[in-house]
């Protein structure tokens, strides 16, 4: 492991590299307004099952999984559409995949083919030689913070609270990438179904600021 590698392996998870993460929250804004999600410790308890059960569970094992230098891209990407509970999760998940690999490629030189998110940053960051429980665990933090910060905008909560709230799910997130690193795809499934949920029902609220 070299330190351009991690650093650029952090530029491409930081909010301003050009992913449009801000933009989704997952199905935490129909959460907040339906009255799930109005405390900071509640938005903790919510963020900590997508996290162990929902869909940051499943990204991180397709992360892990698309790291490996036999990884067959393509049948992940397929996989990871087909993992997609609503149609705003597989545009979250297509979206973001597809800025990320434009980006990278773009400063690279490489040639990345627009793939789901956490695939398309597996083939990014399989050169960069860091271990996969690093990448995991980097990648499950952006994800926490971007769904921390739309609690901390619509519960609202103060920034304070909100990076009380990430602070204390960082075990979480250590223990999701250790699990993930290690496990194969029969391993791979969701549980957070009040989550899966809160996607769906985002499609049809008739005012909203995030896109999922």
């Amino acid at each position: 492991m070299t330190d351009t590698a991690l650093l650029s392996l952090v530029q491409w998870l930081s909010p301003a590299f050009p992913t449009g993460g801000y933009a989704f929250s997952h199905g935490l804004e129909w959460a907040v307004w339906a009255g799930d999600v109005t405390t900071a410790a509640q938005l903790q308890i919510w963020i900590g099952a997508v996290l162990t059960e929902g869909a940051g569970r499943t990204d991180a094992i397709l992360l892990a999984q698309a790291l490996r230098p036999d990884a067959d891209l393509p049948a992940l990407a397929a996989l990871a559409g087909a993992l997609a509970a609503s149609r705003e999760r597989l545009t979250e998940t297509l979206d973001q995949g597809r800025a990320l690999a434009t980006t990278v490629a773009a400063l690279t030189g490489r040639d990345l083919a627009p793939m789901p998110y956490p695939v398309a940053l597996g083939a990014a960051a399989r050169p960069l030689g860091l271990p996969v429980g690093r990448v995991v665990a980097l990648y499950l933090h952006t994800f926490t913070s971007n769904l921390v910060q739309a609690g901390v905008r619509f519960v609202p909560l103060g920034q304070t609270e909100g990076q009380a709230v990430l602070a204390a799910l960082h075990p979480l997130i250590d223990r999701a990438a250790a699990e993930a690193a290690d496990a194969d795809l029969d391993r791979i499934g969701s549980g957070a179904f009040r989550s899966d949920l809160a996607a769906m029902r985002h499609e049809t609220m008739d005012v909203r600021i995030f896109r999922t």
